[in-house]
């Protein structure tokens, strides 16, 4: 088995030129989709956006699948970007009316007119509610000022931000700072594009690089426990002798225990089979490594 002509001719380093710019579009592409759902939350219902958040979750399956990582590093890559995008619109939503009314809001001394609790239900917390009026009666517009706790008493004179247009809750002054919620925000969607770039780090040719020059801790002890003294290309000539002479399975696959060949890593050793016609498998090995002309999920190779 020989390598194609076609296969030959490939210039190093050229997939990590090519995901750099894959990884910025999907950075930009996570950033997009952050903006646009804090944009529509309030517009469409859960079942929508469930779908959106899902066909975005697959979406980006897809996407970081083309920077050669295996499914399962891009299933879970993907669902972290998911859930820490979802938790920035979900955090920075909670400061959407605290920004509109440090904007618009007006200042304004009131009186507690009124006082009431949620009706009780079971164990879920009671809310309380106040209504309130300005200093010459006339009542504060909008729905009525609402604490997590019992705050307030009927006749205690508070200072909030109100909304004119009536649309908005009153805040006491404490309250409208929104600075809490939108370094939360932040930071949840720095967590996401940072995943994007590990990720892409991690599958880059510099690291595999990094990693085969430095051999782990098991591989030191087991060279050393075992005096196995051959160097790396004697075990990469072993390896490719291996794979010629090596009888397939009945399911087709030539398979190789990896401790014979301590210094090589599974990603150099699927380079070697791909320049042999073979593919490295990446599911199922159970402590081996296995190679055949078609694979369930192909090993990325140097």
């Amino acid at each position: 088995m020989s390598m194609s002509g076609d296969r030959g001719h490939i210039v190093p380093g050229s997939r990590t030129r090519y995901r750099v710019p894959l990884a910025v579009g999907i950075g930009c592409y996570v950033a997009v989709v952050v903006t646009v759902m804090y944009l529509v939350v309030d517009e469409l219902g859960p079942g929508v956006l469930v779908l959106l958040w899902t066909g975005h979750g697959v979406f980006l399956i897809v996407l970081i699948r083309k920077l050669r990582i295996a499914v399962l590093s891009s299933v879970y890559t993907a669902l972290f970007i998911v859930c820490a995008s979802l938790m920035s619109v979900y955090v920075a939503d909670m400061a959407r009316e605290d920004l509109v009314l440090q904007q618009r809001g007006e200042k304004a001394t009131v009186t507690v007119s009124k006082e009431w609790l949620d009706p009780a239900q079971g164990r879920k917390a009671r809310h309380s509610h106040y209504e309130l009026e300005h200093q010459d009666g006339s009542p504060v517009p909008g729905p009525e000022m609402e604490t997590t706790s019992d705050l307030y008493d009927v006749g205690e004179v508070l200072t909030v931000m109100e909304d004119p247009d009536g649309e908005l809750r009153p805040r006491t002054l404490g309250e409208v700072d929104a600075t809490g919620e939108l370094l939360g925000s932040g930071a949840l969607a720095l967590a996401s594009l940072g995943a994007v770039g590990w990720m892409t780090w991690r599958g880059s040719d510099m690291a595999k690089r990094r990693d085969k020059r430095k051999p782990s801790a098991g591989v030191r002890v087991y060279k050393t426990v075992t005096r196995d003294h051959t160097t790396k290309e004697e075990q990469e000539r072993k390896l490719r002798e291996a794979l010629e002479a090596g009888p397939a399975d009945r399911r087709g696959y030539i398979k190789v225990h990896p401790e014979d060949y301590p210094d090589v890593s599974q990603h150099r050793a699927a380079r070697i089979a791909w320049e042999m016609g073979l593919r490295a498998e990446a599911m199922g090995n159970k402590g081996s490594w296995r190679f055949g002309e078609t694979v369930i999920e192909e090993v990325p190779h140097d």
